[in-house]
């Protein structure tokens, strides 16, 4: 690497969020960006010292997604649309976006099949001038990376 060539690490505030391609923007947070391998013991019959580690499979935690509350309703009304009688769960990609320092696109993460399970409005208290946030909290069933 030549002299003054940094390779600095990006910054967790400069993402955007895609859902079905379109950009979602003004989210201030998204967290459960995560895969856990589940593992189970195996403890074999005459085998003392320790049990065996066997994969038993991957975990997803839920998409978290927080926003200032607006006027769009675009995330309302898809959780609304689930859990209705004979209503049909709406799916959809949501993709992370990691930006560079000029705001150019450097990878993403995919989250397949995700819909709305949890929304959230917020705490509404009349001391002091904070921002009023929703949340809205996702399942999906596996990440990609791209």
């Amino acid at each position: 690497m030549a002299t003054g060539d940094r390779r600095d690490p990006y910054v967790g505030f400069r993402f955007l969020l895609e859902i079905e391609g379109l950009i979602s923007g003004g989210f201030s947070e998204v967290t459960g960006l995560q895969v856990e391998v589940e593992m189970e013991d195996y403890v074999e019959g005459g085998h003392n010292g320790h049990p065996h580690k066997l994969v038993k499979g991957r975990r997803y935690p839920n998409l978290v997604l927080k926003r200032g509350l607006a006027d769009a309703d675009t995330l309302w009304k898809w959780h609304q649309g689930v859990g209705k009688p004979k209503a049909k769960i709406e799916r959809r990609t949501v993709r992370i976006v990691v930006l560079d320092h000029e705001g150019r696109e450097k990878f993403g993460w995919r989250f397949l099949q995700a819909h709305p399970v949890k929304w959230t409005a917020a705490d509404f208290k009349g001391d002091g001038n904070s921002v009023a946030f929703e949340t809205l909290e996702l399942v999906h069933c596996g990440i990609q990376r791209g």
